[in-house]
């Protein structure tokens, strides 16, 4: 089927089997009726129904939930929250400065984008164990062409989220997993191999339950999207209410400045 007939089966109806509404009457989500069967989903649960079409288990929602709730954090210097609390500075609305810094949260090389690659890397890693590769030579293999993500954290190597996430995962029987173990073997094999910055981080952590769990990387990255969401309404708020304009102002002579000097103008009048 070429392109334009590709777009002719599509003309003027929407296939779907993932839902639709008809106002007045009712909702269907995944073929459940919204009101009816789903009224009482706790909204998790529900997000991770509508993301993957699978049910997960409370054990397991318990687990998903820490997982929001342990990075939480309402910083406004954090990258991601400094875009929220400025919104609340400027007069912004609040949807218009989260969903900036939900935007935001999405950096290659450290929020959303870690985590994308790091379940690429356990999924990977996992397949690699199967067919018989060592693990150190799956790992040699991997640092000659890119970064292991999540391995490694700008500022403080210890990740003071994991040991909460640990017992957490502990708590609900979600430690025994395949690549949950691998994340720690990867973590004594760089240390081993004097790379002693590469200590595990949340993203590695996280998206090795998240493979234990049989998300794709597409639904753990879907998964991840509200991940520090909890704590950006905070820093909107307390910038909001502090007078316009007075968030990190930085005055003139607080910029160092190396580039081309201060230059004449001359204004010539023909």
């Amino acid at each position: 089927m070429n392109g334009p007939e590709l777009l002719a089966a599509h003309s003027g109806i929407l296939r779907t089997k993932v839902g639709a509404c008809w106002p007045g009457t009712r909702a269907v989500f995944r073929g459940h009726d919204l009101h009816r069967d789903l009224h009482d989903t706790d909204w998790l649960e529900l997000y991770l129904f509508g993301i993957t079409g699978r049910r997960f288990t409370p054990r397991q929602v318990k687990l998903l939930h820490g997982i929001w709730v342990i990075t939480s954090y309402p910083d406004a210097r954090i990258w991601n929250n400094r875009v929220a609390a400025l919104a609340g500075s400027s007069r912004s609305s609040p949807v218009l400065g989260l969903a900036a810094a939900l935007a935001v949260s999405e950096a290659r090389i450290y929020g959303g984008g870690p985590g994308l690659r790091a379940i690429d890397f356990f999924l990977r890693a996992g397949k690699a164990l199967a067919s018989g590769q060592a693990l150190r030579e799956f790992i040699t293999g991997e640092l000659t062409v890119r970064h292991i993500y999540g391995y490694g954290r700008p500022i403080d190597s210890c990740d003071e989220r994991l040991p909460w996430l640990v017992n957490l995962a502990k708590e609900q029987g979600q430690d025994q997993g395949q690549h949950f173990k691998i994340a720690f073997e990867v973590e004594k094999i760089l240390l081993e191999m004097g790379k002693t910055n590469l200590r595990m981080n949340y993203a590695g952590m996280t998206s090795a339950l998240g493979a234990d769990l049989g998300l794709t990387p597409r639904e753990f990255h879907l998964f991840r999207v509200p991940m520090f969401l909890a704590g950006m309404p905070p820093c909107w708020v307390e910038a909001a209410e502090k007078p316009q304009g007075t968030l990190f102002p930085t005055p003139c002579d607080g910029i160092t400045y190396e580039g081309v000097g201060q230059r004449a103008w001359h204004n010539k009048i023909s």
